[in-house]
């Protein structure tokens, strides 16, 4: 069965990039029957926030995404611990004894030689003497992941085919630093096993992240279980920019609040972000089968997706307009039943304007100033106002007749004087709404009456 997981750091807020990388893993999950988890990567006491944890759990269950199980990293510190002695005694992990200072001096050194900027295997050239001199000076030990410098690192990826490492140009990686506390590289690795995760899907910036962690899963299969496995099936989308094609800080704090903020519906978010970046064109489809039906990592381009507001905004309307009374009725205004939705449905970009146009049937409507011809005209179209099953084109059709006008100049000064507006919902469905008594009120006030 397929599992995947989204794994973010409760240290801030989602923002549109972690969403897309979630959608997508949800949508992987969904489409092949499996599940898809929640791991909330907390290692870092220092630095994650229960508020956090509480606002991805609810931007997930806004966006639809809710997931088949959830796991905490604080909760499986023992599994840590013991995938680290495993493999200390593997001989796959050393200790370090640089400082910050040292190892920024090392890099500035290789680079000033045209070398590549990777760790030099210091630590493991010193003598037991010289490790012990160290730890009695109480200098901290941190840990790195010994690679196998003879073991090339390869995979096919989902998205970007075939992939090819050479170990000897990657650093070892540190995976638990001086004060005991994990980096990311191992408790993911052994989260990844431990939860039965057969497919990894995130952003092309990890890259050389899976390199390394294929060789860390290959060790901990060794180390710690009978029968060898492979790696999950691995797959990296390219990353988001902004529509200027650059790298937007701004899509780095853009997440939920903004867009409920924007009145942006979720479908919204999920039609656009299933689509942005593959070869499928990004149009307003709420139905999430048919986002499902359609999703293929062979349709993912290697080009840096384009995130553009103004096509989410084209999505969000799109989707409002196709909204049904039922899915909207307790966000709307009081006194809006199905016919007010429908009559003001089309003139929407989010179902937060309901309550502007909504105005023009409650009022008070802006008065508008009209010419002397007008205000006779609309004199005369109080006295004209019928009511009926279709009062609207009973008094135009009756003022055509009676005054020879047509085209804008039968309309327009009806509506302006009806809404104060020289445009908006259609007046065939508006008028009704408004009642007779304020609407003939309306056209008195307009003609100075």
């Amino acid at each position: 069965m397929v599992a995947t997981r989204f794994a973010p750091s409760p240290t801030g807020r989602l923002h549109v990039g972690n969403i897309r990388t979630a959608l997508h893993n949800w949508m992987l999950a969904k489409k092949n029957g499996g599940t898809f988890l929640l791991r909330i990567d907390d290692t870092d006491a220092e630095r994650s926030k229960e508020e956090y944890v509480e606002a991805i759990r609810a931007d997930l269950a806004w966006l639809g995404l809710e997931p088949d199980g959830e796991e905490r990293q604080s909760e499986r510190l023992e599994k840590y611990e013991a995938a680290f002695e495993a493999l200390k005694t593997a001989g796959r992990v050393y200790p370090a004894y640089e400082t910050a200072q040292e190892l920024e001096l090392k890099r500035k050194i290789q680079l000033g030689r045209g070398l590549p900027p990777i760790y030099d295997r210091g630590a493991l050239k010193l003598s037991d003497e010289e490790r012990a001199a160290k730890e009695a000076e109480g200098i901290a030990t941190h840990w790195r992941f010994k690679l196998d410098h003879d073991e090339p690192i390869s995979w096919h990826d989902g998205v970007r085919g075939p992939q090819k490492f050479d170990p000897a140009t990657l650093s070892d990686p540190v995976i638990r630093r001086a004060d005991g506390s994990w980096l990311y590289m191992l408790p993911s690795a052994v989260d990844d096993i431990d939860m039965g995760i057969t497919h990894v899907l995130r952003g092309e910036d990890h890259v050389s992240n899976t390199a390394v962690q294929i060789q860390m899963f290959t060790a901990l299969y060794a180390a710690q279980h009978e029968v060898q496995q492979n790696p999950p099936e691995l797959a990296h989308e390219a990353l988001l920019v902004g529509k200027e094609g650059k790298l937007s800080k701004r899509l780095g704090s853009l997440g939920c609040d903004a867009f409920r903020e924007k009145g942006i519906e979720p479908e919204a978010i999920v039609a656009m972000l299933a689509r942005l970046g593959t070869s499928l064109p990004v149009e307003a489809i709420a139905d999430r089968q048919l986002l499902l039906d359609t999703f293929d990592l062979s349709t993912f381009g290697r080009a840096p997706a384009k995130f553009d507001d103004a096509e989410l905004e084209r999505v969000n309307t799109a989707i409002v307009h196709a909204m049904t009374f039922d899915a909207v009725k307790d966000r709307l205004p009081e006194g809006i039943d199905a016919a007010g939705w429908h009559a003001i449905q089309p003139n929407l970009s989010t179902v937060e304007e309901a309550g502007e146009w909504w105005r023009l049937v409650t009022g008070p409507i802006e008065q508008v100033e009209f010419s002397d011809e007008d205000r006779e005209y609309l004199a005369e179209a109080a006295d004209a106002l019928e009511w009926g099953d279709d009062p609207w084109h009973a008094v135009t059709a009756k003022l055509k007749d009676s005054t020879g006008r047509k085209g804008k100049a039968l309309f327009l000064p009806l509506r302006k004087a009806l809404t104060g507006m020289n445009h908006g919902p259609d007046m065939g469905e508006l008028l009704p709404l408004i009642g007779e008594e304020e609407a003939r009120a309306r056209l008195k006030t307009a003609a100075n009456l």
